[in-house]
């Protein structure tokens, strides 16, 4: 995914402007910061800053913290139910709301996508609405954001106004990339959780799963 990153316009290409980010904001979790760190140390040239950023933390899910999904539900069944179909209404013991985490996540954004404005020009609403013609990349200020599902979750439904009732309908892979837009201020879906660049660790992973079950003869 770093290297992914640090080349984004090899085939397949991403659709991020020219040049390299401004900086790369990430959860303090170290498994954000040792992601942003790789990201950082894979691209070439003067160094691109990283900067942790308490708003982007995950979701604290105080009881629940640390404990297997299938623990929860043999001890708290119906409260895991309900946070998995009515999240604005019941939500982990000693956990955090998510009209909570809204609140930092919106500070959050509202910060970056400011230095971004800072930076230079924003992009235009003439710019091409259909992506696959070979339009050279964007020229305006980008940045990088490492964060988790559950806040990134929230981080869509911020940008597109949408209800928190709606939480559950996205969802990203670990090391997926997703890519928004701004043009003239207005949020625009370029890509939704690409993940082409992990095939080759599927691959490894699939071909480890044939090779165990010709030793077990299982089927």
């Amino acid at each position: 995914m770093a290297a992914r990153l640090a080349r984004p316009h090899d085939p397949p290409a991403l659709p991020v402007p020219e040049g390299r980010p401004l900086r790369i904001v990430h959860s303090p979790l170290s498994r954000a910061a040792d992601t942003a760190s790789a990201i950082a140390a894979a691209m070439t040239g003067d160094p691109v800053t990283t900067h942790p950023d308490e708003r982007f933390v995950e979701i604290g899910q105080g009881d629940w913290e640390g404990r297997l999904a299938s623990d929860i539900g043999a001890t708290d069944g119906a409260r895991l139910t309900a946070w998995r179909t009515r999240p604005t209404e019941t939500w982990a013991p000693g956990g955090e709301r998510l009209a909570e985490v809204r609140d930092r996540v919106i500070d959050g954004l509202a910060d970056i996508l400011a230095e971004l404005a800072a930076a230079g020009r924003p992009g235009s609403l003439a710019a091409p609405q259909v992506g696959g013609y070979h339009d050279a990349p964007a020229t305006h200020p980008w940045s990088i954001l490492v964060g988790h599902d559950g806040v990134f979750k929230i981080v869509l439904l911020a940008l597109f106004d949408l209800p928190l009732e709606r939480f559950w309908m996205w969802s990203s892979d670990l090391c997926g990339i997703s890519v928004v837009e701004f043009r003239a201020g207005r949020p625009v879906v370029r890509a939704m959780n690409l993940t082409e660049h992990l095939a080759g660790l599927l691959d490894e992973a699939a071909q480890e799963a044939t090779e165990e079950r010709a030793r077990s003869g299982a089927l």
